[in-house]
């Protein structure tokens, strides 16, 4: 089959394939409770893929594998002979395991059994040959192997893409966790907000990316089940189709990993590539570096049992990722944007999904003002766009894309673009979960352009408008001062210490002064004409940074005024009134 094909989408009824998998369900009903489906939809999903796709190459396979089973190494041999990383040599298909029905659990697990290594990672996440005995022992396997085995459920890439495959999952995925009221959204991100950020990343390097020959590599940190690095590698290969891209992905559930490996071996790529386990703690890729680092890590969830390993490579600087500073127990977002940042080569970029809180949450000196401003003072940050609400699966809050690099277009350096795209959206015939609106393509595309032209402009779509705002780095930054006002005596003299005034703690305050302004110029401008015996000390003034993206795209709206409010009161009233009479058959009265 030719390379392109696995990227392209066929354009087959995504729902009707996931309802006709998930439908099979059914038969398994007492014995699995509905949240439980999963455990045997999803490994029997994976394992039909991988059946399927083997089949064409399958007798050629088992001839190579009867002239070198004796040898110690084979693996390239049996890889080459089926076209892919991954392979079997059992001889069994799904057509003869059902042809021996009184044998079809010991004959299946040897059909496993005759995957190869890589095969049996997945499967072994899954842990699904417990399930397969107990699908055994309850008179169900023969069934399940049935469903699966219909023509409808024919899952091979000449006629379901990897991007059909990936859509397929989210939805199979998605229906698992509404049954068990899970977050879907944990475990992917919709396609509409992973093209946007695709797109975003490559923007400015499509001139580029054209030409022949370009080799890429994309990393996910946060990865589920693959897609954002799939649609990444669809997007490359679409500008270039001989472009070499490589991707890498972490991956801290078992079942979703173990989809994103079989979904990258199907893809061609290197299975080694996808590793299991947690981000925070055991960093899978220490020494790397990509051209491409895309995820939406976990916000607004804690890292409390992290933390002894977190505060461990904290503490050793610079030679760590977390160096720069640790945000606050109860949301470690901010976590994965240093490492995704450690992860990036020089000539890399990043687009990575928060919510609100690591925009502006913390004071000047704690851990996420220093984050941000380690970012911003390095001039890593591209822009941030701001999308609709109610435009992810598992929550219906404001959340934003920030695009990083280490080597800014000489027109961004020391700039940072703020688009507010919040209204650029096309909301949903059916919702799903939070889900409501969605950003489709033509929406995608204004959104983009904006992004690309790099202009203080509002760019519109019919009603619906995107607007840009470029900003100066230390626009973002403040000295929070902190104010003394001295201790007064009885007698309404200072008191002083050592011929010093001591300060009412009492009366202390704070004050944040913009960076871009002398601090004396504005304590002498703002404080000193109402505390005239105040005094900064110089001791306590830190350094924070923050984005005000809210303020800084309000838009005042002019109060109606009294008389206008009054008058429509008044219209109601009287149409209220006449109401009433028509009903009642009788005159009202009014007294003013």
């Amino acid at each position: 089959m030719k390379e392109e094909l696995l990227h392209q989408q066929t354009g087959i009824n995504i729902q009707e394939k996931a309802n006709l998998i998930w439908s099979i369900a059914d038969s398994i009903r007492g014995l699995y409770k509905p949240h439980q489906y999963g455990e045997v939809i999803l490994p029997m999903t994976v394992i039909k893929r991988f059946h399927d796709t083997l089949l064409p190459t399958r007798e050629k396979v088992l001839e190579v594998y009867e002239k070198v089973k004796h040898l110690e190494v084979k693996d390239g041999f049996l890889q080459r002979a089926s076209g892919y990383v991954f392979y079997n040599i059992s001889n069994f298909t799904f057509d003869s395991l059902l042809a021996d029905p009184d044998n079809i659990e010991e004959n299946f697990l040897a059909y496993l059994n005759g995957f190869s290594e890589n095969v049996q990672d997945v499967l072994k996440n899954f842990d699904f040959e417990r399930e397969i005995r107990r699908l055994a022992n309850n008179d169900k396997l023969y069934f399940i192997i049935q469903e699966f085995n219909s023509e409808k459920a024919y899952m091979g890439p000449d006629k379901i893409t990897s991007t059909d495959m990936g859509y397929i999952f989210e939805e199979l995925i998605k229906k698992f966790s509404e049954s068990y009221d899970e977050e879907a959204g944990s475990h992917f991100t919709s396609r509409d907000i992973i093209y946007l950020m695709t797109d975003l990343l490559i923007a400015e390097e499509k001139d580029i990316l054209i030409e022949e020959g370009v080799a890429k590599t994309v990393y996910d940190q946060t990865m589920g089940t693959s897609q954002m690095l799939s649609a990444m590698e669809e997007r490359l290969k679409a500008l270039d189709a001989e472009a070499e891209v490589t991707t890498f992905g972490q991956e801290i559930n078992e079942q979703t990993y173990a989809i994103a490996k079989a979904d990258t071996m199907i893809r061609g790529g290197n299975p080694d590539n996808m590793r299991l386990g947690n981000t925070l703690t055991e960093d899978k890729f220490e020494g790397y570096t990509f051209d491409y680092c895309i995820s939406n890590p976990p916000f607004g969830t804690d890292w409390k049992s992290e933390y002894a390993k977190v505060k461990q490579e904290h503490e050793r600087g610079e030679n760590g990722r977390f160096g720069v500073g640790l945000p606050k127990k109860s949301d470690g977002q901010l976590l994965f944007l240093l490492n995704g940042l450690s992860k990036l080569k020089d000539t890399g970029r990043m687009a990575i999904i928060h919510n609100g809180s690591a925009l502006f949450s913390g004071q000047a000196g704690s851990g996420e003002s220093e984050i941000r401003r380690y970012v911003i003072e390095n001039d890593w940050l591209e822009a941030i766009v701001q999308l609709p609400n109610d435009a992810f699966y598992n929550t219906g809050i404001a959340t934003y894309i920030w695009i990083l690099t280490k080597n800014k277009p000489k027109h961004r350096i020391g700039k940072v673009q703020l688009i507010d795209a919040s209204n650029m959206y096309e909301k949903r015939r059916k919702n799903i979960g939070n889900k409501r609106v969605d950003i489709s393509q033509e929406c995608r595309e204004v959104i983009v352009k904006a992004f690309g032209e790099f202009k203080n402009k509002e760019y519109s779509l019919g009603e619906r408008t995107v607007e840009s705002k470029i900003f100066d780095n230390e626009e973002f930054g403040y000295y929070r001062v902190t104010i003394e006002t001295p201790k007064y005596d009885e007698q309404g003299n200072v008191v002083l210490k050592k011929g010093k005034p001591v300060p009412d703690t009492d009366k202390r305050d704070t004050e944040d002064i913009p960076l871009n302004e002398d601090i004396h110029v504005y304590f002498e401008r703002e404080i000193k004409p109402f505390n005239p015996d105040a005094w900064i000390d110089e001791k306590k003034t830190k350094v924070g940074y923050e984005v005000p993206f809210t303020r800084l795209f309000y838009k005042f709206v002019q109060l109606e005024k009294s008389e206008e409010i009054a008058a429509r009161i008044r219209k109601i009233e009287e149409d209220i009134i006449k109401s009433f009479e028509a009903l009642s058959g009788e005159e009202i009265k009014v007294y003013e």
